[in-house]
């Protein structure tokens, strides 16, 4: 018998901001605020569905699927990987990435995956029902330096 070990279940989840600076927010089945992403697709059989080349374009595909805004994912949060545990005994490794919003004056439009969807200025987000991880990484998004920004960023 061969041993097949368990995997962790991995959730790309993205920090995106509008034009007025507000962070995108999502609220889920358990009445938490998340931020915008999914999982990764390993595409069908036949090649219809293809997968997704990597974490960046996972989170990309999901936030324009979720909310319809066009995103470009990167660069990875220093404090944004972390393992949640949704409900007891399951348990996802979170990883997160700051976006720069490419449609920042579209509004969001919520898909059927979520309850409620909702724009938070950085003084409202340590009031909300979510994880701490996800409030860790927003701050972090928040409170980047623009050393830390790329020419992409910048405009």
């Amino acid at each position: 018998m061969t041993y097949t070990p368990p995997l962790w279940p991995v959730s790309v989840k993205g920090v995106a901001l509008d034009a007025q600076d507000r962070v995108l927010l999502l609220k889920n089945e358990r009445d938490e605020w998340e931020l915008p992403g999914g999982r990764l697709e390993i595409g069908s059989a036949d090649g219809s569905v293809p997968a997704d080349a990597g974490p960046e374009d996972a989170l990309e595909r999901e936030i324009q699927e979720e909310t319809g805004w066009e995103v470009k994912a990167g660069p990875l949060i220093g404090c944004g990987t972390w393992i949640y545990q949704p409900i007891p005994g399951r348990r996802v490794l979170i990883v997160t990435y700051g976006c720069t919003v490419l449609t920042p004056d579209r509004p969001p439009a919520i898909s059927h995956e979520h309850k409620k969807l909702g724009m938070f200025a950085a003084d409202e987000v340590p009031a909300l029902n979510m994880p701490d991880g996800y409030k860790q990484a927003i701050a972090a998004w928040y409170g980047r330096r623009p050393a830390d920004l790329d020419d992409r960023e910048r405009m």
